[in-house]
């Protein structure tokens, strides 16, 4: 008797090629880690807030497993600090940490932007000109949280452009103090559309084939939060 699967052989590379990829498949965990760091950076889940393990799980429909994963993850970032019985407390914002941070962004970006500035394509340039034009269109509609994610959104195609998106996700696991200081500073007067304007000379300096200027633009772009330290804390004094 011939076997099943023998019938089908010579159709296999066809019915194979029809086959599309399912994609990645993200776990309870990973969609739980995101949810809540995304709480934290943004300040919904703000310093010092009590965190319970039951009331997260049936917040966000899974079973507690998954957010003791997330919650393991967030306390190796220095997010989250767990006191053994005793209570999961969302961490204060340290400086220290947010400084390292910084250091590590800027070192990485500087070296990128010149990289893109010495051969700009006309995929990039358009790719930049698009994500900026972008965010002023979420500046007019007074959606900060959608400025915030395309602000991540300019930054994340450098990276991608200069063929080193995985540094992206590096420093990402290493800058949530300094991100929720950002976050802070997002609503101050003017800030919105001054980051607007700098991502427009960072890209225009890149597009223009002018490595020192895209140095210069991207520096002053990530130097401005830490200006205003002294102001930020003495708004919200109990988050540090």
């Amino acid at each position: 008797m011939t076997p099943p699967d023998s019938v089908l052989a010579p159709n296999d590379a066809a019915g194979v090629s029809a086959l599309r990829p399912l994609g990645p498949r993200r776990s309870a965990a990973e969609i739980a880690y995101d949810q809540l760091r995304q709480a934290v950076i943004t300040l919904a889940l703000p310093p010092g807030t009590i965190l319970s393990r039951a009331e997260l799980a049936a917040r966000l429909g899974v079973s507690q497993t998954p957010v003791r994963e997330a919650l393991i993850r967030l306390q190796e970032e220095g997010l989250i600090d767990v006191v053994p019985h005793s209570a999961t407390r969302v961490a204060r914002i340290d400086l220290a940490s947010a400084r390292e941070a910084s250091f590590l962004r800027l070192s990485v970006e500087v070296e990128i932007v010149r990289r893109l500035a010495a051969s700009p394509t006309p995929v990039l340039a358009a790719g930049l000109r698009g994500e900026i034009a972008r965010m002023a269109e979420l500046h007019a509609q007074g959606d900060q949280d959608g400025l915030a994610t395309a602000d991540e959104a300019f930054h994340g195609l450098l990276y991608q452009a200069a063929g080193v998106p995985g540094l992206r996700e590096l420093i990402r696991s290493r800058s949530g103090h300094l991100d929720r200081l950002r976050r802070m500073h997002l609503p101050a007067p003017g800030k919105a559309a001054r980051i607007i304007a700098e991502h427009g000379a960072v890209a225009e300096a890149i597009i223009a084939c002018a490595p020192e200027a895209a140095e210069r633009e991207l520096r002053r772009h990530l130097s401005h939060t830490f200006t205003e330290l002294d102001r930020i804390r003495a708004a919200h004094p109990s988050f540090f």
